[in-house]
């Protein structure tokens, strides 16, 4: 075990030897390859560097030896671990110039070894990095963006959610000389966090999609939040490019804070790039009329579901634009299907169709999750968990997602404490009572769904990612 779950990236053509000089600038005859870098003991193999990180619930040193048993041929350390293994201060030395394995490397910090590394090693290459970050709509953008970009340039992206302190380097890691363009979110939790991982990653482009109440019971209030994502565009270069949403006053704002040029898109016909005639068709996406300078592209259609998925396009398509890309390989990368996109809609029980949209939870995504839920034909049941993290929004925020799910819903599901609120106010604006129900539980919600699902049915299910609802989606589809 570790101290973070399920991390472990594959690396190539990287040594024992790069890792000393990252962190010491010394050099020593270590050629011995790292197969992966791991911060979970459980996912180490032979060949695997794994990183004693200290977390919340459990430190990383106490999993070294089981690291070491799975086959890890090193560990990086900040304290002594007493499993028998070869010692060596990587930043300090001595050096010794043959390892015996399996070897630990003890460091002053474990996340600040990582950090100089990621950065000694993102400097070799020269890549240009894309960064993206916003309260809601990253991964989708980010998605999009790495497939557009990918029909010229080898692209790296993001990974799951490794778009933290720790996401972020390690997935700089894997950074070869073949890679052109890198696609990287970036999240934070507090101030400065942002500009860290800037500092390691050095973007050329900075996407900012939205500022929403993500995070408010942390930083306090939505200014704190709009300070901490600008510190993307602050990070920028001179010749670097800030791509602002011109809809989201917040964001827009931003272009006062940045060296770098601004490119501004949205709905708005002042903005650099933007869309009008917006169409939903349901389940098989959106059309809308593109702007971009003097030319129109009439009925441009994308695989994104809801209109409110317009922004996630016009935020690629700005970045294919800026690295110079064709139109013809613009539109043909929107029509990528490799793009793992969070929004999916996959069949359930008795030839239901499940709007999975689990990952995570804000008022904004919540309201958009449920406008494209009205978009669609069939009997409408909301399945909506808990929101986390709002601090004083708490209420106001599922007491608004609540009366736009009395509007829309046909039937609604709540799961959670916080998610009465937004049975509440559904009620409140006429959703009758008997077609709702306030559950406790994943397994509770999954239960009142296999009496009530009928063919035909839509389910949209989302919460934050603390409540697990995938859970409820995986019984749905096993039927």
């Amino acid at each position: 075990m570790a101290a973070e779950s399920g991390t472990r990236v594959a690396v190539e053509g990287m040594t024992l030897a790069d890792l000393a000089e990252a962190l010491s600038g010394h050099r020593p005859p270590w050629e011995t390859l790292i197969q992966h870098v791991a911060i979970d003991s459980r996912t180490c193999e032979a060949g695997d560097l794994f990183i004693a990180l200290p977390g919340e619930r459990a430190d990383g040193h106490q999993y070294v030896g089981d690291a070491f048993r799975r086959g890890a041929i090193a560990a990086l350390v900040h304290q002594e671990v007493s499993e028998g293994a070869m010692m060596v201060d990587l930043e300090r030395g001595p050096w010794p110039e043959f390892l015996a394995f399996p070897v630990c490397f003890r460091v002053s910090r474990t996340l600040d070894a990582l950090h100089r590394w990621a950065m000694w090693w993102r400097a070799r290459f020269p890549v240009r990095v894309i960064g993206i970050t916003g309260s809601v709509g990253k991964t989708s953008t980010k998605e999009l963006t790495w497939a557009i970009l990918s029909r010229r340039y080898e692209t790296l992206k993001t990974e799951g959610n490794l778009n933290s302190e720790i996401g972020l380097p390690l997935m700089l890691l894997r950074l070869t000389p073949r890679h052109q363009r890198a696609v990287l979110e970036m999240g934070m939790y507090a101030r400065g966090e942002i500009a860290a991982l800037c500092a390691i990653a050095r973007p050329v482009i900075g996407v900012v999609t939205m500022v929403g109440p993500v995070h408010l019971e942390r930083l306090g209030s939505m200014e704190t939040i709009a300070a901490a994502k600008a510190e993307l565009v602050e990070a920028l270069p001179e010749d670097g490019v800030a791509v602002l949403n011109r809809d989201d006053p917040y964001v827009r704002a931003m272009a006062e804070r940045t060296r770098a040029r601004v490119f501004f898109y949205g709905l708005d016909p002042e903005a650099d790039l933007w869309a009008d005639e917006i169409v939903s068709e349901g389940l098989e996406g959106i059309r809308f009329d593109l702007h971009y300078r003097s030319e129109t592209f009439r009925r441009v259609r994308v695989s994104l579901l809801g209109r409110h998925s317009v922004h996630t396009a016009l935020r690629a398509i700005a970045v294919g634009l800026l690295e110079g890309l064709t139109w013809e390989e613009i539109f043909a990368g929107l029509r990528d299907r490799r793009a793992q996109l969070r929004l999916v809609a996959v069949p359930g029980l008795r030839g239901s169709i499940i709007l999975d949209d689990t990952y995570n939870a804000s008022p904004p995504s919540m309201l958009a999750a449920l406008n494209l839920l009205a978009e669609l034909d069939g009997r409408k049941i909301a399945v909506l968990g808990d929101m986390l993290e709002l601090g004083a929004y708490e209420i106001e925020g599922h007491r608004l997602v609540g009366g736009r799910a009395g509007v829309v819903a046909d039937l609604l599901i709540t799961v959670g404490p916080r998610a009465r609120i937004i049975a509440q106010e559904a009620m409140a604006v006429g959703l009758p009572p008997h077609r709702v129900w306030n559950c406790g539980s994943n397994q509770e919600a999954i239960e009142v769904l296999r009496q009530i699902l009928e063919p035909g049915d839509v389910v949209l299910v989302k919460g934050s990612r603390g409540l697990h609802m995938e859970e409820i989606v995986n019984a749905l589809c096993e039927g």
